[in-house]
């Protein structure tokens, strides 16, 4: 069996919170200011102040001569990664902000990295139900909206690498059935988008499309994410529509170096 849907604790601590996703900033993208990670988090410059000097203490951070902070010896990530990460979480801000702006649900970008899939850029919508940023969480690649548009850009070679049976021995229970993943992608690739119901969140439903380089190969995936209760089916090409425009507008951004 898969692991279990992810849910919110019943008792979130805020400050952990903070400092997670304060380091997980740090992992990915390569370093930040105080004032940075404070307006990221949209807490105080002095609580963000306080919370990496936590992580300094504890390893997860440490600061430069030039009063910025990177990861510390505890986090490790290539340079590569955190490069192509940092770079496309700017590209693709202005983006999802637009995207908010259409049609007022929370908006996320996504990458893979093996069977997982990371949210490394989240806006959340106006309304007073939504669903929470999501930036810096961890799902399972075959869980989510983008991940699965990720998994159908994949050769069967490589979707067999991704899901070789000796990379869960110790967690065999993880290990998607390929025949039925396989059915799946082949038609999200004949659709161009993805629609997740409840597969990643109890009460959410997200929909995305994917984000691709100057030849073909797709980087990331753009979503939105609502509450089920707000999901209309009328509105899924609308949404798509949308999502597509701002994913080709986002390529082309990527294209020019922006």
């Amino acid at each position: 069996m898969d692991k279990p849907l992810k849910t919110p604790p019943p008792y979130p601590v805020a400050s952990v919170d903070h400092a997670l996703r304060a380091a997980t900033i740090l992992q990915m993208e390569g370093g930040a200011t105080v004032s940075q990670i404070a307006e990221r988090l949209g807490v105080a410059r002095s609580t963000a102040h306080r919370l990496l000097a936590m992580l300094v203490y504890r390893d997860f951070a440490v600061q430069d001569e030039d009063r910025v902070y990177r990861a510390g010896p505890v986090l490790e990530l290539a340079v590569h990664s955190q490069s192509l990460v940092s770079r496309l979480r700017a590209a693709a801000l202005p983006h999802l902000r637009r995207v908010v702006d259409l049609v007022d649900e929370t908006t996320n970008l996504i990458v893979r990295t093996g069977d997982t899939a990371r949210f490394i850029a989240s806006v959340e919508c106006r309304q007073a139900l939504r669903v929470g940023s999501r930036e810096g969480m961890v799902f399972a690649a075959h869980r989510t909206t983008a991940g699965l548009l990720l998994l159908a850009d994949l050769s069967d070679a490589e979707l067999d690498e991704v899901y070789a049976p000796e990379r869960y021995r110790d967690r065999p229970g993880d290990r998607p059935d390929l025949a039925r993943l396989r059915t799946e992608l082949a038609r999200l690739r004949r659709n161009g988008f993805a629609v997740n119901k409840e597969r990643s969140e109890r009460g959410l439903v997200a929909v995305g499309v994917p984000v691709r380089d100057r030849d073909g190969t797709a980087l990331a995936g753009l979503s939105v994410s609502m509450p089920g209760v707000r999901y209309d089916p009328h509105r899924l090409q609308p949404l798509v529509a949308t999502l597509e425009a701002s994913a080709r507008a986002l390529e082309a951004d990527l294209a020019e170096g922006r």
